[in-house]
């Protein structure tokens, strides 16, 4: 079989580190074990529930609750000790720390320490695996203060809490029909295609762009309700459809896992929207900024796009926790700068639209 001619993650990473000739070659290795990781965990989402099975004959995984209070599924177990065991032993990086785990995870005393923080979900969307339906693994890494590599100590909460727009790079990785793994490094965002022959991730899209306008919007509207005013402004605007004050037609999208969401946008443009709602005031959001919100703010921000709170730019947002929650918007620039712009004017009177209004379709 002969080889082919694109880029492998390895190559593209090397033509990167070229940028930097005093690079150590430390960041390349913790990208390509972050991959290996992601390699495995497809591996476990492919084969489902026979995977499972056999995972647990050595004990049962799953059904605790993780810091965030939601069931763990086994997969989500399986997924961040892969996460963990693939990263710890490397010597690149000085902690991590993951949504399924409530502090951080410091690397073992039998290990060097590296310079990195490598922050993750390690299995996105867990609740489509009954129903078949792509996840996802979503990471980011970090600088570690000169304190902490200096010295060597444990990592602490606080190491962690540094806004977005301090990521070394941001990926995340698609179980899809294919496997794909995209990345960036400060530079554009690539996306690889895992192919299944050689083992190896391969570079099928050099450079993803958002393009600055779209006809779709992704949001979960079983929760319209306790939507602030902008965003039900924006909905019913984008409902209205050519008829309306936009002059075109949207169409909807919620697959309930934001790394097919980011996948899509990525491909062909629109706004995905889990805003700040009514519905708990002690939670301003429901995803988390540190491994959700900022990676993918990332990647969108170096695609072209934008990812905002709604208000602001979400990388410039200051960490106060490791599992913060927050609003989030991202896509299509000009969408995002749109509902931003709805924020910062005053409230107007609501569409009267026929999905949400008071007296909708759904009630008698």
């Amino acid at each position: 079989m002969p080889l082919s001619q694109r880029f492998t993650l390895t190559r593209y990473l090397i033509e990167q580190r070229r940028r930097f000739p005093d690079a150590s070659g430390d960041f390349n290795s913790l990208i390509l074990d972050v991959a290996l990781a992601c390699k495995a965990i497809a591996r476990a989402v492919a084969f489902g529930e026979l995977g499972i099975a056999a995972s647990q004959q050595g004990g049962d995984l799953g059904g605790n609750l993780n810091v965030q209070g939601e069931t763990q599924k086994p997969l989500d177990v399986i997924s961040n000790q892969v996460f963990t065991r693939m990263n710890e032993w490397g010597g690149h990086c000085a902690g991590m720390a993951s949504e399924e785990m409530d502090g951080p995870y410091q690397i073992p005393s039998q290990h060097p320490r590296g310079k990195y923080l490598l922050v993750f979900d390690p299995l996105d969307g867990s609740s489509n695996i009954d129903v078949n339906v792509s996840v996802g693994s979503i990471f980011s890494v970090l600088r570690a203060s000169q304190d902490v590599v200096d010295s060597g100590r444990d990592v602490t909460e606080a190491d962690f809490l540094q806004p977005g727009t301090q990521q070394v790079a941001a990926g995340y990785a698609l179980y899809g029909p294919t496997t794909m793994l995209v990345l960036s490094v400060g530079d554009g965002v690539a996306g690889f295609t895992l192919d299944p022959n050689l083992g190896e991730f391969m570079l099928t899209h050099p450079r993803f762009r958002v393009p600055a306008d779209a006809q779709e919007f992704a949001i979960n509207a079983s929760n319209s309700r306790f939507w602030e005013a902008p965003i039900k402004r924006y909905v019913d605007e984008c409902l209205a459809g050519k008829t309306g004050p936009r002059g075109k037609d949207f169409n909807m999208r919620w697959i309930a896992s934001m790394v097919a969401e980011a996948h899509r946008i990525l491909t062909r443009g629109g706004v995905f929207m889990y805003p700040s709602d009514t519905r708990d005031k002690s939670k301003p959001g429901r995803l988390r900024l540190l491994y959700e919100a900022n990676p993918i703010g990332f990647i969108m921000e170096q695609a072209g796009g934008r990812a905002s709170t709604g208000r602001h730019p979400i990388l410039g947002v200051h960490p106060t926790s490791l599992h913060q929650r927050i609003g989030l918007v991202f896509g299509s620039k000009n969408e995002v700068e749109c509902i931003e712009r709805y924020h910062a004017e005053p409230t107007k009177t609501e569409l009267n639209s026929p999905l949400f209004a008071e007296r909708s379709l759904f009630r008698d």
